[in-house]
C-alpha cells in the first residue's frame, strides 16, 4: 500500500509538472484560430508548430499560472481580419498588432475585454465604426492606440463610458467625424493622452475638456474644428503639449499664465487674430514665461502602467514615441504688433515659427539667445530693418526662412546664415547678398541712385512750385494795379 501511494502521488506530481510547463488548451486553440483565420499569417503557423507549448511560440508571452498575457506580434506583414477568439484570452494584458495589413473592423471582444490593459492596432487598414459597448463593469483598459487606420464615424459615449481607467487614447489619421469626445474627462479620472490630428472632427471645441485635470497632451490638429479657442483650456496646469494647427479657429487667446509646463504649443494655420508686442513704412508676454521652454528639462510621453499577473505583481511599461519637441507655432494667422524681446529668454526653445502673419519692426537682437533652435521661420511678415549678424550664433540652425518681408542691408555671410540658399530670403528687394540676384555693390549703387532722384525730384518740384508762386503773384500785382488804377 505505501509503495501504490507513492507511484500515485509521483503519477499526481509528474502530471502537475507537464501541465505546468504546457498552454491551456483553450487559449493554444483561440491563438491558432487567430493565424488560421489571417489571409497571410506571415509564418505564424509554421513557426508555432515547431513548439507543443505557447509559452515558447514567437510573439507570445505566457505568465506563471499558464495563461497568454502578452501578444506582440508587429511588423509581421499580417493581412487579413482579427479574429474575435482573440477575446478567449481572458489573461491577456498586453495586444499589440501595429504596423500590419490588417482590414475589417475592430472586434467589439477586444474592446470589451476584462484584461487588456494596453491595445494597440495602429498602422493597419482597419475600416468601419467603433461599436457601442453595453457594458455594465468597467474594462481595464488604459492605453488605445487605433491610430493610422481607416475607421469613421462617431465616437460611441457608452463605449468611452465603460473605460474608466483610460490613460491614453491616440484615434489620429483616420476618418472619424462629429464633435471632439469628452466623455474620459469624467469617466476617468487618471486620462492624460488625447491624440484625435488627421481627422475629420468638426464643430467647436467643447469646454469640457477642461475637466480633464491629468491632461499632458492635447493634439486635435488638421481637422475642421471652428469658433475660438474656450477659457476652460488654459486651466490644464498640467498641460505639456498643446497643437491645434490647420483648423479654422479664430478669435483671439485667454490667459495662459497657468501652463507653466507648456512645451509645444502649435496655432498655426488658423485665423487667430491679435498683438503681440511686449506691453500686451496677451499670448506672447506670458508664453515668455514658460519655464519649460526656458530648460533643457525633456517633457517624455512615458507611462509607468500598474500591471497584476495571477500571482507575481509586474510593471508594464508603454512608451508612446519619441518625447515632446520644444515648440511654438503661431504661423498662418492674423497677428499683428512686433516680435517680443522677451522670446530670447526661451533658451530650450527648438523650433520658432511666425511665418504668414502681419507681425511688423524688426528682428530682435535676443534670438541669438535660443542657441537650440533649428527651426526658425519669420517669412511673409512686415518685418523691416537689417538681418542681426548675431543670428550667425545659431549653430544648430537648419531650417531658416525670412522672405517676403521688407528687410534691407547685406546678409551676414560669415557664419550659419551663409549655408542657407536664395530661397531664405526672396522677397526682400532691399536685402543684398552673394546667394541673391542683387549683390551689395549693385544693390547700394541703385539705393544711392534711387535716392539722389528723389531728391532731384524734391528739388525740381521747389523750383517749379517757386517759378509759378512767383508768376501768381506778379500777375495778382498787375491786375489789382490795374484795378485800382
Amino acid at each position: 500500500m505505501p509503495l501504490l501511494v507513492l507511484g500515485a502521488s509521483l503519477v499526481t506530481l509528474l502530471s502537475m509538472g507537464s501541465l505546468a510547463s504546457s498552454c491551456i488548451d483553450l487559449e493554444r486553440s483561440s491563438l491558432l484560430k487567430f493565424a488560421s483565420e489571417l489571409s497571410q499569417d506571415g509564418g505564424l503557423i509554421i513557426s508555432w508548430e515547431n513548439a507543443t507549448d505557447c509559452y515558447k511560440w514567437e510573439g507570445i508571452t505566457c505568465s506563471a499560472d499558464r495563461t497568454v498575457s502578452d501578444v506582440s506580434l508587429a511588423s509581421r506583414s499580417l493581412q487579413g481580419f482579427i479574429s474575435a477568439s482573440l477575446g478567449n484570452l481572458t489573461s491577456l494584458l498586453c495586444l499589440n498588432l501595429s504596423h500590419n495589413l490588417l482590414s475589417g473592423g475592430m472586434p467589439p471582444e477586444l474592446l470589451s475585454s476584462h484584461s487588456i490593459v494596453v491595445l494597440d492596432v495602429s498602422f493597419n487598414q482597419l475600416s468601419g465604426c467603433l461599436q457601442q459597448l453595453q457594458s455594465s463593469s468597467l474594462v481595464p483598459l488604459q492605453v488605445l492606440n487605433i491610430s493610422s487606420n481607416l475607421f469613421t464615424g462617431w465616437f460611441p459615449s457608452t463605449t468611452l463610458e465603460a473605460m474608466g481607467n483610460l490613460v491614453a487614447v491616440n484615434a489620429s489619421n483616420n476618418s472619424f467625424t462629429g464633435q471632439i469626445p469628452t466623455t474620459f474627462c469624467s469617466s476617468a479620472p487618471s486620462f492624460s493622452v488625447l491624440e484625435l490630428s488627421y481627422n475629420q472632427f468638426n464643430g467647436s471645441i467643447p469646454p469640457e475638456l477642461g475637466n480633464c485635470s491629468k491632461l499632458t497632451s492635447l493634439n486635435v490638429g488638421h481637422n475642421n474644428l471652428s469658433g475660438t479657442i474656450p477659457n476652460e483650456l488654459f486651466n490644464l496646469t498640467l498641460l505639456e503639449h498643446l497643437s491645434f494647427t490647420s483648423n479654422q479657429l479664430e478669435g483671439s487667446l485667454s490667459d495662459m499664465s497657468k501652463l507653466t509646463n507648456l512645451v509645444t504649443f502649435d496655432l498655426g494655420a488658423n485665423g487667430l487674430c491679435g498683438n503681440i508686442p511686449d506691453s500686451i513704412g496677451e499670448i506672447p508676454s506670458e508664453l515668455m514665461e514658460m519655464s519649460m521652454l526656458k530648460t533643457d528639462k525633456v517633457a517624455s510621453m512615458v507611462f509607468e502602467l500598474p500591471v497584476y499577473a495571477l500571482y507575481t505583481p509586474q510593471s508594464l511599461e508603454y512608451r508612446m514615441p519619441g518625447t515632446f519637441p520644444k515648440v511654438i507655432n503661431l504661423g498662418i494667422n492674423n497677428f499683428t504688433g512686433v516680435i517680443p524681446k522677451k522670446i530670447g529668454q526661451l533658451k530650450a526653445l527648438l523650433s520658432l515659427n511666425l511665418s504668414s502673419n502681419r507681425l511688423s519692426g524688426g528682428i530682435p537682437q535676443s534670438l541669438c539667445n535660443l542657441i537650440n533652435l533649428q527651426v526658425l521661420d519669420l517669412s511673409g511678415n512686415h518685418l523691416t530693418g537689417e538681418i542681426p549678424s548675431e543670428l550667425n550664433n545659431l549653430h544648430y540652425l537648419s531650417q531658416f526662412n525670412v522672405s517676403n518681408n521688407d528687410l534691407e542691408g547685406s546678409i551676414p555671410i560669415s557664419g550659419q546664415l551663409s549655408t542657407f540658399t536664395s530661397s531664405s530670403f526672396d522677397g526682400n528687394p532691399r536685402l543684398c547678398g552673394p546667394m541673391l540676384p542683387q549683390h551689395c555693390g549693385s544693390i547700394e549703387a541703385v539705393f544711392t541712385t534711387e535716392v539722389r532722384i528723389q531728391t532731384d525730384e524734391k528739388v525740381i518740384f521747389a523750383i517749379v512750385f517757386s517759378t509759378f508762386f512767383s508768376v501768381g503773384v506778379l500777375y495778382d500785382r498787375i491786375v489789382l494795379s490795374r484795378f485800382l488804377c
